[in-house]
């Protein structure tokens, strides 16, 4: 399977976060907003950077707290993802991020949050790009990935999928057999962390303590073969917040990175494999 790296999990510049990624041997990069604002280069440039590294962008991430709000709110959001839809167009990606809200202006509404996720899709395939919606563990009303299926199935729209991250999934203690029952080619893009089981505030944890996949306490291989299951056919990346891996050498932390992934993959063929069921 491709691999990619999410650059928030690598110290330096954006360029040498790219260069740290092909190096180790990375198909892929998630471009994390605040990378591309922090730099001195043009969309375009890094497109082309990356282009000459052998690196695809896979997706542009995040945007937040868009579904499930009063209409005034919408329209400033739809205008809001018109900007970032034009500036992944400069980059040369299709796949952008949506994070599910945590904003105190959301509802909880499902059919709402479904109606809007609608619109949003509408738009973004108008631009050639599809929309992977995600339950943030801490979101407001939605915070489980069976929740975000159930909404990106009533949305019912050909450029709208969701996401799966493992923090998220496993750090609430759901149960990831579920995955199944999702359709692989409405899985747009699975994201990868580890972490220490620890009893603590869930955002805190995940921004500080998340490491690489057989570094902390989670079962992934399970997870990734529910994944594979399902009929997922996109990349396995890592996204890892981790505050040590910021400071550290790029390249070390992305040939770490690549060896996990690497690693993950074969245990999850084995975790099926004892299971008497192959991973797709």
């Amino acid at each position: 399977m491709r691999k990619s790296i999410a650059t928030v999990c690598l110290g330096g510049s954006l360029p040498e976060k790219l260069s740290a990624a092909a190096q180790a041997g990375f198909h892929g990069v998630e471009i994390f907003e605040d990378d591309l604002l922090a730099g001195q280069l043009r969309p375009e440039e890094i497109r082309d950077r990356a282009a000459d590294l052998g690196l695809a962008i896979d997706l542009y991430q995040p945007f937040r707290d868009f579904e499930a709000v009063p209409d005034e709110q919408l329209a400033r959001n739809l205008r809001r993802a018109e900007r970032k839809f034009d500036l992944m167009r400069r980059l040369g990606t299709d796949l952008l991020l949506v994070c599910s809200s945590v904003s105190p202006d959301a509802v909880d509404d499902d059919a709402l949050a479904a109606e809007q996720l609608r619109s949003l899709a509408e738009r973004a395939s108008e631009c050639g790009i599809r929309i992977a919606y995600e339950a943030l563990a801490w979101g407001r009303h939605v915070n489980t990935y069976d929740h975000a299926w159930r909404i990106v199935e009533q949305a019912d729209h050909p450029a709208l999928g969701t996401c799966l991250d493992s923090f998220h999934i496993l750090s609430r203690g759901s149960d990831p057999r579920g995955i199944e029952e999702i359709p692989g080619e409405k899985i747009l893009f699975l994201q990868l962390a580890d972490a220490p089981v620890m009893a603590m505030d869930v955002l805190q944890w995940s921004r500080h303590h998340r490491c690489f996949p057989g570094q902390g306490g989670f079962d992934l291989s399970t997870l990734v073969c529910h994944v594979l299951n399902a009929g997922y056919e996109g990349p396995l990346s890592l996204e890892v917040f981790n505050d040590v891996f910021r400071q550290a050498d790029p390249v070390g932390t992305a040939v770490a990175g690549l060896g996990s992934l690497i690693a993950l993959e074969e245990g999850a063929h084995a975790t099926a494999a004892s299971r008497a069921r192959p991973c797709r």
